[in-house]
């Protein structure tokens, strides 16, 4: 038995009560939006931006769920304080809510609101990741959902493509799928968007493509711009990923993850990954933890002393 805690509809339940009718168009037809966050020190990491993506991917389903971003904030800040957590996961999900037993949804929408929380380690500088190893990436043959099939902004319930990609890993007992489009270009992981270094920038594909526009993705390309490190943005190829000089795959709870190998091919980190790594880390100690672990020139104290490599 957990003495975790919920939030569901407006109350706060224990997980063991934690439930949604069978009758709900999520668990029917994933009919829902959902947004995974992670907390730090209390507060949400770039709430503001999962805010404004959640609400993208409930205009892209026509949810006009009625709740402002401030109310579902109060709600995930009341969660984290009920179960005690300052650093954690969170899953927000808003359903269309239960109608009547059609496909067709109805105009007025009463929708069920889930937030489930978990612990997670300390963010920011010296922490903990919540990977054990840098990541193992192969090629699946199931290839990501068109735009115009699926909209890529949209972040919903309906996750079988990952979930298939997902499966065809048990082979090969790798970390991520490398899932590529129609056209047979890279698209993105399973759960995460892809990053590689060519050796002359720092390359991406295009959101132009079947790509959810990443939380982490953004924050990314937002260092580069920092550190004056060029990005490129387009359509490439496997081989591309293959031959990188060092590649890495993000996410809200893997944060920055370093790629190991590509379908065997050892890719490797290397110097700009660990940069990104660091320069991540030191934005959420000096955001969300006051900069205790940062020295007064604002790199990671105790830098010098330590391995580079990731």
């Amino acid at each position: 038995m957990s003495d975790r805690q919920y939030h569901v509809d407006g109350d706060l339940v224990p997980v063991d009560e934690a439930t949604v009718s069978v009758r709900d168009r999520g668990f029917m037809y994933g009919d829902a939006v959902f947004e995974t966050l992670r907390a730090y020190g209390g507060e949400v990491f770039r709430w503001a931006a999962h805010a404004e993506r959640l609400a993208n991917s409930a205009a892209a389903i026509s949810l006009d769920h009625g709740l402002t971003h401030d109310e579902l904030q109060r709600r995930i800040a009341e969660t984290l304080r009920a179960n005690d957590l300052r650093d954690a996961y969170v899953k927000l999900s808003i359903t269309r809510g239960v109608q009547p037993g059609k496909l067709t949804p109805g105009t007025d929408v009463d929708p069920t609101v889930v937030i489930q929380v978990k612990p997670l380690p300390r963010g920011g500088v010296a922490a903990d990741p919540i990977w054990d190893a840098p990541a193992t990436l192969q090629t699946v043959k199931t290839r990501r959902i068109p735009d115009a099939a699926l909209p890529s902004r949209a972040k919903t319930h309906n996750y079988l493509n990952g979930i298939l990609a997902r499966l065809e890993l048990r082979v090969s007992d790798a970390d991520e799928a490398v899932m590529l489009d129609g056209d047979g270009h890279l698209a993105e992981g399973a759960t995460s968007n892809l990053f590689f270094v060519d050796g002359e920038a720092l390359c991406t594909p295009s959101l132009d493509g079947p790509v959810l526009p990443g939380i982490t993705r953004e924050e990314v390309i937002d260092i580069a711009g920092e550190e004056g490190i060029p990005v490129n943005e387009g359509s490439f190829t496997l081989d591309d990923l293959r031959g990188a000089e060092e590649a890495f795959v993000t996410n809200t709870t893997w944060e920055v993850r370093p790629v190991e190998s590509v379908d065997g091919i050892d890719v490797g980190g290397g110097p700009l990954t660990t940069l990104f790594q660091r320069v991540y880390d030191a934005r959420v100690e000096r955001e969300f933890y006051d900069g205790e672990r940062l020295s007064d020139d604002g790199e990671r104290a105790g830098a010098a002393d330590e391995d580079d490599t990731a």
